[in-house]
């Protein structure tokens, strides 16, 4: 019994002095960079590195805070792991159900089991690449379009998305728009949730069109090939 009281009491010892190094270093970033909140801060298992999540991404230091390694990415060299990779998708999960969906363009086809929210920029290249040889291969799904217009690269984004927004019918309007270049008639003059989304979009660490998030919280940047949104969306089914 006094030997099991003896590990038991070790091993409390070391996960309070793991907690207290973590908060320790936490403190410290906090107080080199004040601009940047530090949302989470982790103990590796390679020895004296920690991982610090903070502005969206994954940066690496040691306790004392004597370097920083940003932009970079960690790798198993044993299972060739994308070890940054797997926990910034981890970190940087959605609560699905928690998007305001009733401020988006909502798109059935077939019979719309499953989901995905796509923040899109009406002039947006990329944008329109992906619902027209990507998203337009795809069935049995709802798209759940914001529209997002990054006004700084396109000036003239906010009024179409406006034109769109306030059409008689949005769906036909977005098309129409996407398939066929044409904008709708519409004063544009209704309320247009812009501002809603971009304050979602800057909460959410959503910064570039387009950007999907599936029902499993999990997102995905640029217009990425029908193969590997199909993936993803069937990924999400299962959870």
């Amino acid at each position: 019994m006094k030997l099991q009281y003896l590990v038991l009491t070790t091993l409390g010892m070391i996960s309070q002095l793991a907690c207290a190094d973590e908060a320790s270093l936490k403190k410290r970033i906090e107080a080199a960079y004040p601009k940047f909140a530090v949302e989470s801060v982790v103990k590796t298992p390679y020895t004296g590195l920690y991982e610090v999540f903070m502005g969206g991404q994954i940066i690496y230091t040691d306790e004392k805070l004597t370097f920083l390694i940003a932009e970079g990415h960690l790798v198993d060299p044993k299972t060739k792991k994308d070890i940054t990779g797997e926990r910034l998708e981890e970190l940087t999960k959605i609560d699905f159900n928690r998007l305001p969906l009733e401020k988006a363009i909502k798109v059935v086809k077939g019979n719309g089991s499953r989901k995905v929210a796509v923040f899109s920029d009406v002039d947006c290249p990329f944008c329109k690449r992906l619902e027209q040889n990507e998203l337009s291969q795809i069935t049995d799904v709802t798209i759940y379009t914001f529209l997002y217009p990054l006004a700084q690269l396109h000036p003239n984004a906010v009024a179409k998305s406006k034109l769109i927004w306030c059409a008689d019918n949005r769906v036909e309007a977005w098309n129409n728009w996407i398939f066929n270049n044409q904008l709708p008639k519409s004063a544009g003059n209704c309320k247009v949730p812009l501002e809603e989304i971009g304050d979602l979009a800057s909460k959410i660490g959503v910064t570039s069109t387009p950007t999907l998030i599936f029902a499993d919280g999990k997102r995905m940047m640029g217009a990425q090939p029908y193969k590997a949104i199909e993936s993803a969306l069937k990924e999400a089914a299962k959870r």
